[in-house]
């Protein structure tokens, strides 16, 4: 089979081993990949897989199952869509039978390319991890994200007010028609954020750059949940304010977590959130696809951090 490698900071598309299948486990025969921050990492050498994890790059895919395992309640020919830790690039995939959920109707194979990942990080970490409970007020760092656009349906879905920090205006407007109550620009004046606060929730990929702000706008009992390090790894605490507002502070990844910690998180959002897809109350956002053959101009893309909203990769673009 084809496969999408990093190889010294850029990607090719490359002959592979078709993986083997076990118990427990299906064979998809890949539509289209979700690009992310992650990928853009492992690309450059800052991130590999988990140990055990294929090297191949990608981590959510949708497509139609091709052939099951032993154990399997699920069909060949199933329209499904899946989160892996490593190997959704590429033109087939074998992953656990637990890590997969059927494209809602009305979803295009194409569109749900864009759900596993970012659906499932904003799950985990704002209804899972923190415990966001209807009517409480939540912050999200890079609004506008592939994450944040999940995380503002999400919130909006659940009865939860949403603000945002974005890079540009055109990107908040964006961020509102999800949802979101208001925001500020990153590169204008933060402390406007005070005129929100008190949060009670804030999910934080940039880590050092924010800190301090986390601290400020976070109200009593508030959670900060860390999911990224985009603006650095170090940062003075002043442990006062986490102390005397009882902060909780909550360090988060997916990747690297257990098959069956995955397996539960994804029965979890098969319950919650999927049938919210084809209520219509949830939209994969995707902001462009590039076909496989432009890999290179898909990841310079992420990396401008202009996008709004997901990107993907079509592998197979005779699966729709």
């Amino acid at each position: 089979m084809k496969a999408l490698q990093g190889v010294e900071g850029r990607v090719e598309w490359v002959e592979e081993p078709s993986p083997t299948l076990d118990a427990g486990q299906v064979r998809i025969k890949v539509a289209a990949a979700g690009l992310n921050r992650a990928d853009l990492l492992q690309r450059s050498g800052h991130y590999p897989p988990p140990p055990g994890v294929t090297e191949i790059l990608g981590m959510e895919c949708s497509g139609v199952i091709a052939e099951v395992g032993p154990g399997t309640a699920w069909e060949v020919g199933d329209r499904v869509c899946a989160l892996v830790a490593g190997g959704a690039m590429a033109e087939e995939v074998v992953v656990d039978s637990r890590h997969v959920l059927p494209v809602p109707e009305g979803i295009s194979l194409h569109e749900a390319a864009a759900i596993p990942e970012v659906y499932a990080t904003a799950w985990l970490n704002l209804f899972q991890l923190a415990g966001l409970k209807p009517g409480e007020k939540v912050l999200l760092h890079a609004g506008a994200s592939g994450v944040g656009s999940a995380a503002i349906q999400l919130c909006k879905a659940f009865g939860n007010p949403v603000w945002v920090t974005v890079g540009s205006a055109e990107r908040l407007a964006y961020c509102e028609a999800l949802g979101a109550q208001g925001g500020v620009l990153r590169n204008e004046n933060l402390d406007a954020l005070n005129d929100f606060a008190p949060f009670h929730v804030i999910l934080d990929p940039v880590g050092a750059n924010y800190a301090a702000l986390n601290l400020k706008v976070l109200g009593v009992d508030g959670r900060l949940v860390l999911i990224g390090l985009m603006g650095g790894s170090k940062s003075e605490l002043d442990f006062a304010k986490v102390l005397g507002k009882r902060i909780h502070i909550l360090g988060s990844t997916l990747r690297s977590r257990d098959d069956q910690f995955k397996a539960d998180l994804l029965s979890d959002l098969g319950q919650h959130v999927m049938p919210l897809f084809s209520e219509g109350r949830l939209k994969p956002q995707l902001a462009r696809s590039f076909p496989i053959s432009e890999a290179e101009a898909a990841y310079a893309e992420l990396a401008t951090n202009q996008v709004s909203g997901k990107v993907i990769l079509v592998i197979d673009d005779s699966l729709v």
